[in-house]
């Protein structure tokens, strides 16, 4: 058994003072419902190095940056895409990130891109489902997507809230079970606007072992046969391209949800992933135990999923493996 850290989490959060501090001036106080966890370099370290954890690809979760202000937006965007190149600058071998970009403003999400992978040097980008109702895969987003796709990118995607908030009631905190049917919003949306099809180099993640996508993998294959010009945006059968995508294990390392995912796809599409720090050191010892006490894995597609995976995507990390 191993007993050095050398997983790699792909799901894990920075939650800056400064992001805090940004937020809380336009008086937004938490994420999808609950508060804001407390969050440094050294609090994260501690974690991974009680859980195997080697390396963490560090995102911004929701709310994201965008809030109606642009200007605003970028600031923010900037000042935390600088703290996660300082994270990896303090702490090369233990930390990777995605870029924060300022969607729905196409213009300036590419700017900030070509700023965060050219110079900063961050390992992909995250987004958000959606933006103000805009949800990833809108045709608007049409510029990003090719830039993306020519640098062959890894594309992170979290959920957020959906416009209106909870539909069963605000009072009920999105992270319980709105988050998942979000992240089935976004690949459906994907799917069938063809952006999967058109841009087959971007490496898109999705949280959450992809919300309820395997689940209702078939069900929503029958668009094929009912939307209309879906025989352009997803020629190859929508089963093709839920194949090709990545899910992380992130509050989904349960017979459940991993039973789910297996039957949709290939252990070389799921990565480890713990949410920390939203999930707290509690959960994330679950999904260490939750993934390593499920019986669908062989010892190496055990290793694929913990950290091989990952190593295909950011390959900067193999030298820490040889």
């Amino acid at each position: 058994m191993k007993t050095l850290p050398y997983q790699i989490d792909v799901h894990h959060h920075i939650v800056p003072v400064d992001y805090i501090t940004g937020l809380g001036k336009i008086g937004i106080t938490n994420a999808l419902g609950r508060a804001f966890p407390e969050w440094s370099a050294k609090i994260s370290l501690d974690v991974m190095d009680t859980n195997g954890i080697k390396t963490a690809v560090t995102s911004l979760s929701s709310p994201g940056v965008f809030f109606g202000d642009l200007q605003h937006s970028i600031r923010l965007a900037r000042v935390c895409n600088e703290i996660s190149a300082k994270l990896i600058s303090d702490y090369p071998e233990r930390f990777g990130a995605f870029a924060t970009l300022t969607l729905p403003d196409v213009n300036a999400s590419l700017n900030e891109l070509t700023y965060a992978l050219d110079t900063l040097k961050l390992d992909g980008v995250v987004l958000m489902s959606n933006y103000s109702g805009r949800y990833v895969g809108d045709h608007d987003f049409q510029e990003l997507y090719a830039e993306l796709n020519k640098r062959k990118a890894v594309v992170y995607v979290h959920p957020t809230d959906p416009v209106g908030g909870n539909p069963l009631g605000n009072e009920i905190p999105t992270f319980l079970m709105e988050v998942t049917f979000e992240t089935a919003r976004v690949i459906f949306n994907l799917l069938y606007k063809g952006v999967l099809e058109q841009y087959p180099d971007i490496k898109w993640i999705f949280s959450h072992a992809g919300g309820v996508m395997p689940y209702i993998a078939w069900r929503i294959s029958l668009g094929q046969f009912i939307i209309p010009d879906a025989a352009k945006m997803v020629p190859q059968g929508v089963p093709y391209y839920l194949k090709k995508i990545f899910y992380d294990t992130g509050l989904s390392a349960n017979p459940h949800a991993l039973s789910s995912l297996r039957e949709l796809v290939e252990p070389s599409q799921i990565l480890f992933g713990t949410d920390y720090p939203f999930a707290p050191d509690l959960v994330t010892v679950e999904t260490v135990k939750g993934l390593r006490n499920y019986r669908g894995f062989s010892p190496e597609e055990m290793d694929a999923i913990e950290f091989r995976n990952a190593l295909n995507l950011f390959p900067r990390f193999k030298k820490m493996y040889e």
